[in-house]
């Protein structure tokens, strides 16, 4: 029989709580090497009725059904690939081409559906992975359905759920999978020993430059990487023979090279050792790819390159060596590559991941939400002064200490005990105001939530202030504050912004009546203030010029012709544009 480690059973116990009170599609996240077969044993044993565990290769169904009647317990497998189509069994492993396709009978009696590589599962449409879920809700409306990954999100979507296992809002976008009931992080895998820890060398001595692909704000093609690496072409053999000393200095027993494309992959097998290196790419005869694979886990030779084809339902523990040769957008795919380097086995300290493409992905954190706003900022903590989450936002610390941050809404969540259900905190660390009904808006919106006012756009803003000839728009480098007096011996805060140039445009702030004060704290440091959710009423243009290093510079002043003077308008700040 087997026995569960404790983060499995808490999986188990927590996917069976959230079933017990909603039916609404979950993820559980664990990393490559963390026993999922374990967690569907369990699931199986438990559910009343049958299970159906779906993959989209035949690969990862053989993988998974192996590992599952390795703990003696029986199962069938539902794939053509696999030449059988069993259904009998209480636990099916099927892949979702051949079950997309079978009789009306085979759909009888499932009580839980399971998808392995839930991050494939596209949110709406006819595919089969819904055509499947559609037949087996049309024979039981209450069936249960699960989805396990190492990697729960997908290139131009982000993440494939709503609601985190801690609380924290995802997505703000409808996705077909609702709650994450339970994830663990790869560093605990690493930490307690049940995976090997990855040695990332982001440049080992030189890499190919991407630089140009990602400038382009979009997907890249294979013939634009093509492109590149035909004008790069000197550097893949000196990459190649780095790949080699690394290999025979530290005695590394298997090496998988990914390359990004056919014409790459044979370039690069050119300049590896004849007798010791395979290659598989996606039109490699089924036998062909099966006895190479089978080769190189029995270590017949060292070095395997692969394009797009080895990143998932693949298994060589022994690999210690990844090489990455082909850029890549996707923080899934990226994590998958590593992935298939981190398996224990007899004798392996490490795995050596050798990137060549210097594109900076985090093997721990991948960037999945906002993108970082700057190269100089960390993720922080910033506790939400409503509801106490703690939020993960970009920003900047000193000492441990948060000095600026860049979030914009609370992402935790409550939970209503009674109905399972999770409510989004909702508050706004920083907000477009509209103009016709009051209502707190993001700052990037187009129109207003409640009202559907359409709200002044920043870029159109400028583009307007920059086309009148009664309006300046300043790029400012510099923010100051002094306190002054009027006539009357009134004091007064003014605050100039200075450009380049020196040149400066000025604000005045009166803080003799609560008006005037509430004016200040409303209109200045609500915007200006690096950390919104910390803000006081200041009350004297003393107190302001105590605490100017909590206000931060707009990135344009917008200021308009009043007689002889130019007033300040409007200011636009970084997250706006």
């Amino acid at each position: 029989m087997y026995k569960l480690r404790e983060y499995q059973k808490q999986a188990v116990d927590n996917t069976i709580r959230f079933f017990q009170k909603s039916r609404a599609p979950a993820v559980i996240v664990l990393p490559t090497g963390a026993g999922k077969s374990l967690v569907i044993a369990e699931l199986a044993r438990i559910a009343r009725g049958r299970v159906l565990v779906l993959a989209h290769v035949k690969e990862l169904v053989e993988q998974n059904h192996q590992k599952y009647t390795s703990y003696g317990l029986p199962a069938g497998i539902y794939s053509a690939g696999l030449g059988q189509k069993d259904w009998d069994q209480k636990a099916i492993f099927g892949s979702v081409q051949s079950v997309a396709r079978a009789p009306d009978d085979f759909f009888e009696n499932f009580s839980l559906v399971v998808i392995d590589e839930c991050h494939r599962v596209a949110e709406e449409g006819s595919t089969q992975y819904q055509d499947v879920i559609a037949k087996l809700r049309g024979k039981n409306p209450e069936i249960c359905v699960l989805g396990l990954t190492a990697t729960p999100y997908r290139l131009g979507l982000g993440w494939i759920y709503e609601c985190s296992a801690s609380g924290e809002i995802k997505s703000e976008q409808k996705r077909f999978f609702k709650k994450c009931v339970f994830e663990l992080p790869l560093s605990y895998m690493i930490k307690h020993h049940f995976l090997t820890i990855p040695v990332k060398i982001d440049i080992p001595v030189t890499c190919y430059d991407f630089s140009e692909l990602m400038d382009k704000g979009r997907t890249f093609t294979t013939a634009e990487v093509e492109e590149i690496l035909k004008a790069q072409k000197r550097l893949t053999p000196l990459i190649i023979k780095n790949i080699i000393d690394i290999t025979e200095t530290y005695d590394r027993k298997g090496v998988m090279i990914f390359s990004a494309s056919v014409k790459h992959a044979e370039e690069i097998m050119s300049y590896l050792p004849e007798n010791d290196a395979r290659l598989v790419v996606g039109d490699t005869d089924l036998s062909d790819r099966d006895r190479i694979i089978e080769d190189f886990k029995k270590r017949k030779f060292k070095y395997l390159v692969n394009v797009s084809v080895l990143t998932t339902g693949f298994d060589a523990p022994h690999v210690d060596v990844i090489a990455i040769l082909r850029p890549t957008e996707s923080n899934s795919l990226y994590q998958q590559i590593i992935g298939r380097g981190l398996r224990l086995c007899e004798g392996k300290k490490d795995c050596y991941v050798l990137d060549y493409t210097g594109m900076g992905h985090d093997i721990y954190a991948p960037e999945i939400s906002e993108k970082r706003p700057a190269k100089n900022t960390v993720p922080v903590l910033v506790p939400c002064p409503v509801c106490d989450f703690e939020n993960n936002f970009w920003g900047y610390a000193i000492d441990g200490e948060v000095i600026e941050h860049f979030g914009r809404k609370c992402r935790g969540m409550a939970q209503d005990p009674k109905t399972f259900e999770w409510k989004p905190c909702g508050y706004r660390f920083r907000s477009k105001i509209c103009h016709s009904c009051g209502a707190e808006n993001d700052i990037t919106a187009r129109a207003c939530e409640r009202c559907k006012t359409v709200l002044i756009d920043a870029d159109a803003k400028l583009k307007q202030a920059k086309l009148s000839k009664h309006a300046h728009v300043m790029t400012p480098e510099r923010i100051t504050f002094e306190e002054r007096r009027d006539r009357n011996s009134n004091p007064y805060l003014e605050i100039r912004y200075y450009d380049h140039d020196a040149k400066y445009l000025s604000e005045v702030h009166f803080f003799n009546n609560p008006t005037a004060i509430k004016k200040f704290n409303i209109n200045f440091l609500r915007s200006h203030l690096r950390r919104p959710e910390l803000a006081v009423e200041f009350t004297t243009p003393a107190e302001a010029i105590k605490y100017q290093v909590l206000f931060r510079l707009p990135a344009f002043v917008i200021a308009r012709k009043q007689d002889k003077f130019w007033k300040i308008t409007e200011k636009v700040f970084a997250e706006e544009l």
